[in-house]
């Protein structure tokens, strides 16, 4: 079956970095658009990042550029999250997503197949 595991989050604090990692198995990883969204305690989840397959074309939410880079390797079935300059407001559990046909700003609903989350902390 298709398993997303991320890995990578933890404490930091502001102006600290962190870099999320998303191992993919049980789907061809590379004929997948490959994200990120985030939960914020008592928020709706939301879109952070995507790569389409080719690993040249990315999108983010206007809240994180500049900030969060995606990058993706399709020899290691894995998709990462750098997110530097990081803020109190960037606290949320980031879930890793995969969706076949996503082009842009992924739709929740659109998404194929999600990662369990991980905790991204960070303190003032």
């Amino acid at each position: 079956q298709v398993q997303l595991v991320e890995s990578g989050g933890g404490l930091v604090q502001a102006g600290g970095s962190l870099r999320l990692s998303c191992a993919a198995s049980g789907l061809t990883f590379s004929s997948y658009t490959m994200g990120w969204f985030r939960q914020a305690p008592g928020k709706e989840r939301e879109f952070v990042a995507a790569i389409r397959m080719n690993g040249v074309s990315t999108y983010y939410a206007g809240s994180v550029k500049g900030r969060l880079t995606i990058s993706r390797d399709n020899g290691q079935n894995t998709v990462y999250l750098q997110m530097n300059s990081l803020k109190p407001e960037d606290t949320a559990v980031y879930y890793c997503a995969a969706d076949r046909w996503g082009v842009g700003i992924l739709k929740e609903s659109a998404v194929d197949y999600w990662g369990q989350g991980t905790q991204v902390t960070v303190s003032s």
